[in-house]
Order: C-alpha cells, then sequence, then structure tokens
C-alpha cells in the first residue's frame, strides 16, 4: 500500500507546474518570440501589453511555484492565466491536438492550479508553515 502522503504530492504538484508555466513563457519569448506574442494577441482582439503581463506571470509564477513562494496565491494567478488561455483555443474543439490547439490542456492547467492552491505548497515549500 502507498502511504498518504499529501505534502509529498503538493511538492511534486508545485514542481511540475512551475516547470509547465516556465516553459511556457519561455516559449513565448524564445521561439515564437515577444514581438510575435504580441501580435498574435492583437490578432485574436486582445490588447498587446497582456502578452508582457502574461509572459511575466508564467514566468515569475512559475518560478514562485518552483521555489514554493506564495505558492497558493501564484498558483491563484496563474490559474487565472490558464482559464484565460481556453479563450483563444476555444473554437478549436477538446483536444488539444487538434489544429490550432483545443482547450483540454488549458483547463487541465487551470484545474491543476486550484488544486494546488487548495493544497499548498507542501514539505520542501519556502512559504511552509512549520
Amino acid at each position: 500500500m502507498i502511504p498518504h502522503r499529501p505534502e509529498f504530492a503538493a511538492t511534486l504538484l508545485r514542481l511540475a507546474l512551475g516547470v509547465l508555466f516556465i516553459a511556457h513563457g519561455l516559449l513565448k519569448v524564445l521561439v515564437f518570440t515577444v514581438p510575435g506574442t504580441v501580435a498574435f494577441f492583437q490578432s485574436i482582439g486582445l490588447p498587446g501589453v497582456l502578452a508582457y503581463v502574461i509572459i511575466a506571470a508564467e514566468l515569475l509564477g512559475g518560478t514562485a511555484l518552483i521555489i514554493g513562494f506564495l505558492t497558493r496565491w501564484a498558483a491563484l494567478g496563474l490559474a487565472i492565466v490558464a482559464f484565460g488561455s481556453i479563450i483563444p483555443h476555444a473554437a478549436n474543439g477538446w483536444l488539444f491536438s487538434s489544429a490550432g490547439g483545443g482547450w483540454e490542456f488549458p483547463l487541465f492547467l487551470a484545474i491543476t492550479c486550484l488544486v494546488q492552491a487548495l493544497l499548498g505548497g507542501g514539505k520542501f515549500a519556502v512559504d511552509r508553515r512549520a
């Protein structure tokens, strides 16, 4: 039987989410480029400045999750980002493998961020309560 260790589960989830959000932020900076990301946001009717906010949220929020700093707040903020990312994918269908990417993965990310916010940072978080 596997022992019940929610503090380790919260840590594992926190690290995984942090890596995923940093990867998405770096994708926007290094692959799509910041001007390309701004242009994409504008092409779907969103203000270009929002691209900077999203990139910063993904990079800073992902880093906060990895170190376990303000874990609940970082997870809640990233849940908002993930829920918002459903908008450009909504017309593409459910599966993320659809052309243009569906909205299953952004929804999953948003829900796992909410779970992280409920669990807290786990055993090895900087903001862990003694």
